[in-house]
């Protein structure tokens, strides 16, 4: 009997192995029966469809918040984070979701060896960018609760944080470039996939390598931000706690400065985009553990389905980091009418051009055509 390669049924997405971590289908292995060859399945014929309303929602809210705060004279430093956020979630939005479907949809990978290695480098970028950028609200959002004297440094400081962020998202990607590669068979049919195979010794060096990006990716970047809010919350507690206290306080508090007011804001809606990219990724990501570990375990007893759910459900945190900073910013609503208005003022501006520019020409035809009265 002949030695057969199966390869798992179901496409998608991947972090850091073959095409879905998950349902890794690229990653081969030796069997006495016959070849399974991926399918186009229903669950992935679901997802694929997901997955192009979710571009076409990331892309419109995310463009329109790039779009008002562009739009805006006055960038304070919390915008310029937002504006970082929003440039990780296009990422997300033009190379994650769109290979992704179409992956799904080829089922195997059609392009060349270089598209393989760089794609998988933008995929992983692009995963990276989002976690560490909101690991930078939350320490700008530390900063500001708890050391509130020094928010005229908050810029510079966002800055080098900014650029620190970037610089470790592009390094950390770099391996993919070396480790993943076009695979092809060709018994009993030509098949090729883009895959990390052969590219380990031993599989506890894979292991190894999955969980330093699952803890690079989602396990470090959540206990920042988690001992970030907890100290938030604890200074915040003191200072409640202190206000009968210190009148003077009391006072500051009762003036009409509006600056306690728009931070506590801020910090609600850095808040609440935490609490969304942990609801959003931690399924997918613990169901990612339990594969890597317990492999065997895993197949049978959790659908492919589940894995597509799954994976839908964390890219639908692109699409709510828009939302939550239109909702939570006043001013982002107000420039989104400002923005409006004078596209529409620009469009009449033009209209009205385009008619009184028609009407000269016409009173000038007809000036040739017959006598004008003329002074």
């Amino acid at each position: 009997c002949h030695r057969k390669l199966k390869i798992m049924q179901g496409s998608g997405f991947d972090l850091n192995t073959s095409c879905d971590w998950l349902a890794p289908h690229c990653n081969w292995t030796s069997v006495d029966r016959a070849l399974q060859l991926p399918t186009f399945s229903t669950a992935a014929k679901v997802r694929v469809i997901i997955t192009f309303i979710l571009c076409g929602i990331s892309t419109f809210c995310n463009l329109t918040v790039l779009w008002v705060a562009n739009g805006q004279k006055r960038k304070s430093h919390v915008r310029v984070l937002i504006i970082n956020l929003t440039a990780a979630d296009l990422l997300v939005t033009f190379i994650v979701m769109p290979v992704d479907a179409v992956w799904n949809i080829t089922v195997q990978w059609m392009a060349c060896d270089l598209a393989c290695r760089v794609l998988m480098f933008l995929k992983l970028l692009a995963m990276y960018s989002c976690a560490f950028v909101t690991v930078v609200i939350s320490l700008d959002r530390q900063s500001a609760i708890l050391n509130p004297l020094a928010i005229s440094m908050a810029r510079k400081r966002n800055k080098v944080m900014l650029m620190v962020a970037w610089t470790m998202s592009t390094l950390l990607s770099i391996p993919q470039m070396f480790i993943f590669h076009n695979v092809t068979i060709t018994y009993p049919v030509n098949f090729t996939q883009c895959t990390t195979r052969g590219s380990f010794v031993t599989h506890w060096q894979e292991t190894a390598y999955n969980m330093f990006t699952f803890c690079c990716l989602f396990l470090f970047p959540l206990v920042i931000m988690i001992i970030c809010y907890t100290r938030i919350l604890i200074q915040i507690s003191k200072r409640m706690a202190r206000k009968s206290l210190s009148s003077n306080e009391l006072d500051l508090r009762c003036s009409k400065n509006n600056i306690p007011k728009a931070r506590l804001k801020t910090l609600k809606m850095s808040i609440f985009i935490v609490i969304c990219f942990i609801i959003c990724w931690t399924p997918y990501y613990l169901l990612g553990l339990w594969y890597w570990f317990f492999p065997d375990d895993l197949e049978g007893k959790v659908p492919h389905s589940l894995t597509h759910i799954l994976f839908i459900f964390g890219l639908f945190n692109t699409c709510l980091d828009p939302i939550i900073y239109g909702l939570f910013t006043i001013r982002f609503r107000g420039g989104l009418r400002s923005c409006y208005h004078k596209a529409v003022v620009k469009s009449d501006v033009a209209a009205n051009t385009v008619i009184t520019s028609s009407k000269c020409t016409a009173l000038v035809i007809v000036c040739e055509l017959q006598p004008c009265n003329r002074p």
